[in-house]
């Protein structure tokens, strides 16, 4: 027992273990997902969470040793997000031609985004901080825990709605996409990319690498409109909740 004790305590303080350990619980999804027949249930984002999270809570392991081992999946974001540009580049002229529909859907969006968030909260009995946090969840979580922490809010609470916001839209957006009937690739990307931002993008590109591209361009068009509309907005839709 002592020697499997050991083991454990070496492996468990190792960042080669958890990042391992993410990447195979990616796999492990990412297969399930296809057992289910791409079925937007079993989002392997949100399967892989699940796994990673009851690994953790059955290890009694903390965030803080789990983070310092699978960070560089964290460091990978950012030349992630960079890499984004390649599509985009690759369908410039299409999407210097629809640059009406896509600015109205931008602005749109995004406006939508944070004011039914805000008053639903409100209408639920929200705190003030709460109603803050949620306002940004449509975008990036960097920008979404600066908006939250120049406006009042909580940065941490923030970054807790973007996950939750990106794994709801990657598994409720297949069925509303048939619902409404929505089959233009596009239109697909582009809102997933505005309302669930980086899982909405990967989801995107399981579409079309065209959703996949109008998907990355509602990314940081997103981040950008948000942070100037945020505060202009957020001091009206809190007043009735003062």
């Amino acid at each position: 027992m002592t020697d499997y004790h050991e083991i454990w305590t070496f492996l468990s303080t190792s960042s080669l273990f958890w990042l391992a350990l993410t990447l195979a619980a990616y796999a492990i999804a990412q297969r399930f997902y296809k057992f289910t027949n791409w079925n937007s249930l079993a989002n392997p984002v949100a399967v892989a969470i699940l796994i990673v999270i009851l690994l953790i809570t059955a290890t009694g392991t903390s965030y803080k040793t789990y983070f310092d081992g699978a960070q560089f999946i964290h460091f990978l974001l950012g030349p992630t997000t960079v890499a984004l540009a390649v599509p985009l580049y690759d369908l410039r002229v299409q999407l210097a031609k629809n640059w009406l529909p896509i600015v109205l859907g931008l602005f749109s969006g995004s406006i939508v985004a944070i004011v039914s968030a805000v008053l639903i909260a409100g209408a639920l009995g929200a705190s003030p901080e709460t109603m803050i946090s949620l306002a940004p969840k449509s975008v990036t979580t960097p920008i979404a825990m600066t908006v939250a922490e120049k406006m009042g809010g909580m940065p941490a609470l923030a970054a807790s709605f973007v996950v939750l916001t990106g794994v709801l839209g990657g598994v409720i957006a297949g069925p509303i996409f048939k619902l409404l009937k929505v089959d233009s690739a596009p239109a697909r990307g582009f809102s997933l990319g505005l309302a669930s931002h980086g899982i909405g993008t990967s989801r995107a590109f399981q579409i079309s690498e065209e959703a996949g591209t109008y998907a990355s361009l509602a990314i940081g068009l997103t981040g950008l409109v948000t942070a100037l509309i945020a505060p202009v907005l957020l001091p009206v839709l809190l007043m009735p909740f003062e």
